[in-house]
């Protein structure tokens, strides 16, 4: 009888290894779906965006819950007004912003390496490799591809105005807009070397470039106006002033109106002489702070728009003519900085502060008309100017100023990566192919799984040429076969020339681009891809 219990304690021990090797299994089974779930939904966002990339990329049409319709191929634009649920894939959407405020350029680009490397690596975990080993090589190999990157780039100056406007019109050769970029080229060039600090000449802040939007005209009529530009025509009464030479202006943040009380409260008037005398008191009122003004010798007026009350009346605007000050009211809160930094004066609060070395002074200030209905205002020949610069941009309708706007914040960034880390590289995929190149050769030397991992790497970077070629209808197998053998010959310049449909030296092309915008489009799609890796549970709290 002993012997059925002897037996039966190996087999409990079996049982209880084999259900313990269930239970892992199980564990690890549910990592690895999290893991493919979150790289599936990321690649889908990547490859939505993959059309819109290069010169011949396709333009998304955008339609929002509010009826608002958008047309651009901009890569941090399309993915920002995406509605993205999937927690991975939001990701995506937040390194094409990261990429926008680095560089500014390669919003797509960075989307669509990411993707490429999120592919690369599901074929890597297939294989049995480690998370945590694929994430390490990866790391690995992108400080390897920023060296390269490095070793291959043109030094610029910022005196050569030509590179500089080369770099502008690639980033806008993408671009809905691209037929105009002969003219938002050198505008963008111009507009940020007019606000680079002597003092600090690596810090371009963009606040210091106001782009104006007015609908009307063409992208032609876009330009450059070394002073104040206000989208508004002036406020006047019948006779006022549109016209000032020898202005000295006024920035008020206060209302020229009869004052309100503190809280909600009628006032009923019983007779007629109490009216009048309400009415008088009004006059006097208004009259007292325009004599003020007046007294400093201010002839225009920009007045901060009011929530609480109207900023100006018929009557206060009755005297202002009478008094021969001209009055643009409804300025932005958020625009006083910037208004007062151009004008180098100081914004006053109450009428008790107007005082004369509070002014800002310049030699005209005019409404102009567009000649379609639109007036706008022009400040120009402004005494000690700050570093600032405005742009008016035209457009035929909204959907075609907006994408001239959003082209054009392109080419500033371009041109302040450009002051920041003074480099160029060719475009048209030549750097990624080379570093492909580069990285393939590097990974033979490697040993282990790390050489697997940065193999991958280098054949992941091959999709932005294979893109370009995808997107511009030419055969992508054997333009890329063609740029490996090309680059394998030495000719590190070559790239993809979409307008002529062949292989040539982009440098020659005057296609180039800062180094910025690769390392950082590199840096950071190796960055989210190892953050995706990394995750193996998704919590959902309540």
């Amino acid at each position: 009888m002993a012997s059925p219990a002897v037996v039966s304690a190996p087999r409990a021990a079996a049982a209880a290894a084999s259900s313990s090797k269930t239970e892992t299994f199980v564990d690890n089974k549910r990592k690895d779906d999290i893991r493919m779930a979150n790289i599936a939904a990321a690649q889908a966002v990547a490859n939505a965006v993959r059309t819109s990339l290069g010169p011949k990329g396709m333009d998304k049409m955008i339609s929002t819950a509010n009826g608002e319709v958008i047309i651009t191929n901009d890569g941090a634009t399309i993915l920002n007004k995406m509605e993205v649920l999937q927690p991975a894939a939001k990701f995506l959407v937040e390194l094409s912003k990261s990429q926008d405020v680095v560089a500014g350029d390669g919003t797509t680009t960075v989307v669509v390496i990411a993707g490429a490397l999120l592919k690369q690596c599901l074929s890597l975990l297939s294989a049995g490799i480690h998370p945590t080993v694929v994430s390490d090589s990866l790391h690995k190999a992108s400080t390897k591809a920023v060296e390269v990157l490095t070793a291959m780039a043109l030094p610029v100056e910022l005196t050569d105005r030509d590179s500089l406007v080369k770099s502008a019109s690639t980033a806008l050769n993408s671009k809905v807009v691209s037929q105009y970029s002969t003219l938002l080229a050198p505008l963008a060039v111009d507009s940020v070397l007019s606000v680079v600090d002597p003092e600090n000449p690596e810090i371009v802040d963009l606040r210091d470039i106001r782009v104006v939007k007015k609908l009307g005209g063409t992208v032609d009529d876009t330009e450059l106006v070394k002073g104040l530009v206000f989208d508004k025509k002036v406020s006047h009464a019948s006779g006022g002033l549109t016209r000032v030479e020898k202005a000295k202006i006024g920035v008020i943040q206060f209302q020229i109106s009869p004052p309100k009380t503190d809280i909600e409260q009628s006032i009923v008037v019983s007779d007629y002489t109490q009216m009048d005398r309400i009415l008088k008191e009004e006059r006097n009122y208004i009259l007292g702070m325009i004599k003020k003004i007046k007294a400093t010798g201010c002839n225009v007026l920009l007045i901060q728009k009011s929530i609480l009350r109207d900023a100006v009346t018929e009557l206060s605007l009755h005297y202002l003519s009478k008094a021969k000050i001209m009055v643009i009211k409804d300025v932005e809160r958020d625009e006083i900085e910037f208004i007062t930094k151009t004008l180098s004066s100081l914004p006053i609060a109450n009428i008790d502060h107007f005082r004369a070395e509070k002014l800002g002074h310049a030699d005209l200030v005019e409404e102009i008309s567009l000649g379609d209905g639109g007036k706008i205002v022009k400040i120009t020949g402004i005494q000690n100017m700050g570093r600032t610069t405005s742009v008016l941009v035209r457009g035929s309708n909204q959907l075609v100023l907006d994408e001239a706007e959003r082209s054009l914040h392109d080419a500033l960034c371009v041109v302040r990566c450009l002051v920041n880390k003074r480099f160029l590289i060719a475009g048209g995929g030549a750097p990624e192919i080379e570093l492909s190149r580069q990285l393939g050769a590097w990974a033979k030397v490697l040993q282990g799984m790390e050489g697997y991992c940065v193999r991958s790497f280098a054949e992941a970077l091959e999709v932005i040429p294979y893109t370009l070629a995808e997107n511009a209808g030419l055969n992508p197998i054997a333009i890329v076969t063609e740029l490996r053998n090309r680059h394998a010959q030495g000719e590190i310049n070559t790239g993809i020339n979409v307008r002529k449909g062949q292989i040539t030296n982009i440098l020659e092309e005057n296609v180039v681009q800062p180094l910025l915008v690769s390392t950082s489009a590199i840096t950071l799609a190796t960055e989210c891809v190892r953050m995706i890796l990394k995750i193996d549970d998704i919590v959902t709290v309540r």
